[in-house]
């Protein structure tokens, strides 16, 4: 093990330790920390996002510190090690690489991808209790990545929508259903239900044209703040701040700092 690892794993365990130790460390649990965890896996989709890879090698050391973090408190009630978990991940690769560690051979990496899946459904199926095709995907998460795997994993046994077309016609229904309900005036949870669904056909229409809908929706979030910022700026040249100004003066610098970016 190279020694900027184990020196890591020596201060995860100093810092654990409830002789001298950090008290905040020493009572934290594998519940406290994973929030935590999915945010640093967030800062590092963020460094990449920017390119900047100087924060990118920082936010790496803070995931990999989570990793060891796990890894001590597993390690203080006799579960599991880091050297375990990094031979169970080595055995698995292996395991799913048989084109590169065995005689198996891939025509590309979309035939190596059909090939990884496959080795993962008879992993599954070796578990009795991960048997059926939409198992195996965790609830905890995010709603948008969990939809999309779960389609991907129906699209497998071929539970799937011929073609991207077909997937914006139930876009558009799924839009009229929402209406019919507010024309209805329906419960909230009704109104609920039906913008949940309007939401998973928008993702499965982001994987039919071959878009991760988490990037396209990330890719929006960026278009809205550049351009919301831009009305806030050309309302200040006005003399007028979001606070003060009406919806259609807001409206028509929106406008203008869309034409701005065309």
């Amino acid at each position: 093990m190279p020694d900027s690892i184990r020196r890591l794993i020596d201060i995860m365990a100093k810092l654990r330790n409830p002789e001298g130790g950090c008290p905040w460390d020493i009572e934290q649990t594998y519940r406290t920390i994973a929030p935590h965890t999915i945010e640093e896996a967030y800062e590092v989709v963020e460094a990449i996002e920017h390119g900047d890879f100087e924060g990118l090698k920082d936010e790496l050391g803070d995931l990999l510190f989570h990793v060891v973090y796990y890894c001590q408190m597993a390690a203080e009630e006799g579960r599991f090690t880091f050297d375990d978990v990094a031979a169970a991940a080595s055995e698995k690769m292996v395991r799913r690489h048989p084109h590169v560690f065995g005689v198996t051979e891939v025509a590309d990496a979309g035939a190596q991808t059909v090939a990884w899946e496959a080795q993962k459904a008879r992993e599954r199926k070796a578990r009795p209790e991960t048997a059926g095709a939409l198992d195996g995907v965790i609830g905890a998460l995010p709603a948008l990545t969990r939809a999309l795997k779960l389609q991907n994993r129906a699209a497998r046994v071929g539970f799937d929508w011929g073609e991207a077309r077909e997937v914006l016609a139930k876009v558009r229904e799924e839009i009229d259903e929402i209406e019919q309900a507010m024309a209805a005036q329906a419960e909230r949870h009704a109104l609920l239900r039906e913008t949940g669904d309007l939401l998973f056909s928008c993702v499965n229409l982001s994987r039919k044209l071959g878009l991760e809908p988490e990037t396209a929706l990330r890719e929006g979030n960026r278009k809205f703040e550049r351009r919301f910022r831009e009305m806030e700026r050309l309302l200040v040249k006005k003399g007028l701040t979001v606070e003060d100004a009406t919806l259609a003066e807001m409206d028509a610098c929106w406008e203008e700092a869309k034409a701005q970016e065309t």
